[in-house]
């Protein structure tokens, strides 16, 4: 009996709209459409968590009195959790299937929001960062599952098109994070600086602690939210019946023999550790602008986070031009053209002084647009079946956000290393420009090869 896959309703008006796009979603006889814009929502749910996670960095260095490098540690955490979790997600979906690994991720992804309510009562660090850590748990099973998922909706020849198409919808979150942390997180948190709660520490601890509980209150309150909104795509995705995407060559190789076979892949293995750089250069860039913000220009941490606001509207911008160029150009072509402009913005942000400076920081974020989504394509091209492990090391990858934003906090807090020529601030982007050195090299030896 032959059971129809893909029982979505139809849309007459927008299926006509995509006609000139329709390849893109057909495979088989099949049209995916539906699925993929289903699948294409989670990209703005776990956009939305990385940009209202980002500026907490600052907000708990204030709050708690902690250095750059422990208030880093959030980065730490958040990104550790793709790390722990992205090769058993992989495992978990290459035995079941798409949809229980989605289920798996949005409910580890609820469960890290609410255990915020506890973490502020406790007034603890480190439950805010187990909390951060279970979220970003289920963030990896949705990542490892969404990615090649969205790959294999349709022909493989359009791959990278296709997921850089999905890859758009996920500033939009991003850009609905940063708003939510700038409107109703920073600008509500109490103004007193680090030296008046430092003067409040030893002269009033009681009225400082509850300064300290009030601030912590108002960062969990939009984490509850979230984590509410979260189940609601837990259940629509428990009720909806997803395509079970099975690649030809299903269930031929062994665990083993497809480590094996990904271990040899060079295009593979180069393409996780550009993608480890690129993760890194995003999140330290997004961290530290308010920073850099405060440091150079001695502005508010709300009226920073407006200038990441403006790189996220750029960096959503860039990736739908991106997305259309990729009709013309090889996606190599983009990724180096790209990686040396950032390379370029990067050194502006390092040597020039005042607004310019972080305008330099802020246009680094339309050269990033292009990277992640390609790079994740051009790395899981022609995988078949193998793709579901293969994307493990590619989340397993976003760890570059866990290792590098806590190494640049580290230099940003010794500003006695680099004498009085250059702040530490400026100076600590110097970690960003190399990022953006392995990625032009990836991009250069991938065009070379025709690997794309």
């Amino acid at each position: 009996m032959c059971r129809r896959e893909t029982p979505f309703p139809r849309l007459p008006a927008l299926e006509k709209h995509m006609n000139n796009h329709t390849s893109l979603f057909k495979k088989d006889g099949k049209n995916y459409l539906f699925p993929f814009i289903m699948i294409t929502s989670l990209f703005a749910l776990w956009g939305f968590a990385n940009d209202i996670t980002n500026p907490m960095v600052a907000a708990f260095k204030n709050i708690l009195l902690i250095s750059n490098f422990e208030s880093s540690l959030v980065q730490f955490a958040f990104y550790g959790g793709y790390c722990f979790m992205a090769i058993p997600a992989a495992l978990f979906i290459r035995k079941f299937n798409y949809k229980k690994g989605l289920l798996v991720g949005l409910g580890l992804y609820s469960a890290g929001c609410l255990l915020f309510i506890p973490a502020g009562n406790a007034m603890a660090f480190w439950a805010f960062l187990v909390a951060y850590f279970v979220m970003t748990c289920g963030l990896a099973f949705l990542e490892t599952t969404s990615n090649p998922y969205i790959l294999s909706l349709g022909p493989d020849g359009n791959a990278t098109r296709r997921l850089n198409f999905a890859q758009a919808f996920n500033p939009i979150g991003s850009l609905t994070g940063m708003l939510i942390a700038k409107e109703f997180i920073l600008a509500r948190l109490n103004p007193a600086t680090e030296a008046e709660r430092l003067a409040l520490k030893d002269a009033d601890p009681a009225a400082l602690m509850q300064i300290q509980q009030s601030d912590l209150d108002i960062i969990s309150g939009p984490y509850l939210l979230l984590g509410m909104v979260v189940l609601c795509f837990f259940v629509l995705f428990l009720i909806a019946r997803l395509p079970r995407m099975i690649s030809a060559d299903s269930g031929v190789h062994t665990l083993g023999q497809t480590i094996g076979n990904l271990l040899k892949n060079k295009r593979y293995t180069f393409s996780v550790v550009a993608q480890t750089f690129y993760v890194g250069v995003q999140i330290m860039v997004w961290t530290f602008i308010i920073q850099y913000a405060e440091a150079e220009l001695g502005m508010s941490k709300a009226t920073a986070q407006g200038y990441n606001m403006v790189a996220m509207g750029i960096f959503v911008s860039s990736r739908f031009v991106c997305t259309f160029l990729l009709k013309y150009f090889k996606p190599s072509v983009l990724l180096t053209t790209l990686a040396v402009g950032g390379g370029v913005f990067t050194l502006g942000a390092i040597f020039v002084h005042g607004i310019v400076g972080l305008y330099s920081l802020v246009a680094i974020s339309a050269c990033m647009s292009l990277m992640f989504p390609t790079i994740y394509g051009i790395a899981l091209k022609g995988m078949g079946d193998e793709a579901k492990l293969a994307s493990a090391g590619l989340i397993l990858a976003i760890g570059g956000g866990c290792v590098m934003p806590p190494l640049q906090g580290l230099l940003i807090d010794h500003a006695d290393w680099f004498g009085d020529g250059l702040s530490s601030v400026r100076f600590s982007f110097v970690l960003p420009l190399i990022c953006f050195i392995v990625i032009a090299a990836f991009g250069r030896w991938t065009g070379k090869r025709n690997y794309d």
